[in-house]
C-alpha cells in the first residue's frame, strides 16, 4: 500500500468514528422532541422475521415541540415498534393509536440531565478510543511500509506526523460535539 492511500484510509476511518458519534448523540434525549431519539432503535418484526430500524419501518415526524409521531408503513408493525421503544433505554412511553404512535417527550429532571451528560461523555470517550485505534493502525502501516522499503525513515516520520495531525483534528471535533451536546442537555 502506498503512503497516500494509507493516509486517506486512516482519515476515512477517523471520519466514520466522528460521524458515528454524531448519530449516537442524535439519539440522546435533550428534552426536545427529535426524530433521532427513536429512528435508530432496533425493532424485531415478528411478521417479517427480522430486525429493522424504526426509520426503515415508519415515517417519524415531530408535529409539536414535545411530541414525536411515528406512522408505520405497515400498520401491523405498530405493536412491534411500541414494544421496541418501551424496551429501549430512552425512557419514552409511546401511545399506540392503531395506525400511528404518539411518543410524548417529557421534561428532563436535573438528576436525569446529569446522568445523560455522563452518558454522552462515555460515548465521546468511546469515539476517542476508536480514533486512537485508527491512529495505531496508521502508525503500524507506516512501520510496515518502512520495512517493505516503500518509505524512507524521513518518509515514515512525516507519515506518522500526518497521522498524528489527523488524530488531533478528529479528537478536537469530538470534543466540540461533546461541548455542544452537554450545553443542549443542561439547558432547561
Amino acid at each position: 500500500m502506498d503512503p497516500t492511500t494509507a493516509l486517506k484510509e486512516t482519515e476515512e476511518n477517523m471520519q466514520k468514528a466522528v460521524e458515528y458519534l454524531g448519530q449516537e448523540f442524535a439519539g440522546v434525549r435533550t428534552g426536545k422532541a427529535n426524530p433521532g431519539l427513536v429512528e435508530n432503535i432496533d425493532v424485531h418484526v415478528a411478521s417479517y422475521g427480522s430486525t429493522m430500524k424504526i426509520k426503515g419501518l415508519a415515517v417519524v415526524t415531530v408535529p409539536e415541540p414535545r411530541m414525536i409521531m411515528i406512522q408505520p408503513f405497515d400498520p401491523s408493525t405498530a405493536k412491534d415498534i411500541e414494544k421496541a421503544i418501551l424496551e429501549s433505554k430512552t425512557g419514552l412511553n409511546p401511545a399506540n393509536e392503531g395506525k400511528h404512535l404518539r411518543v410524548p417527550v417529557p421534561e428532563l429532571s436535573e438528576e436525569r440531565r446529569k446522568d445523560m451528560v455522563k452518558m454522552v461523555k462515555g460515548q465521546a470517550e468511546d469515539a476517542r478510543v476508536r480514533i486512537r485505534g485508527v491512529r495505531k493502525e496508521g502508525m503500524d502501516s507506516a512501520k510496515k511500509m518502512k520495512s517493505a522499503n516503500e518509505l524512507t525513515e524521513d518518509g515514515q516520520r512525516d507519515f506518522e506526523n500526518d497521522v498524528q495531525e489527523l488524530t488531533n483534528k478528529y479528537i478536537k471535533q469530538i470534543d466540540e460535539q461533546l461541548a455542544v451536546k452537554e450545553q443542549e442537555l443542561m439547558t432547561v
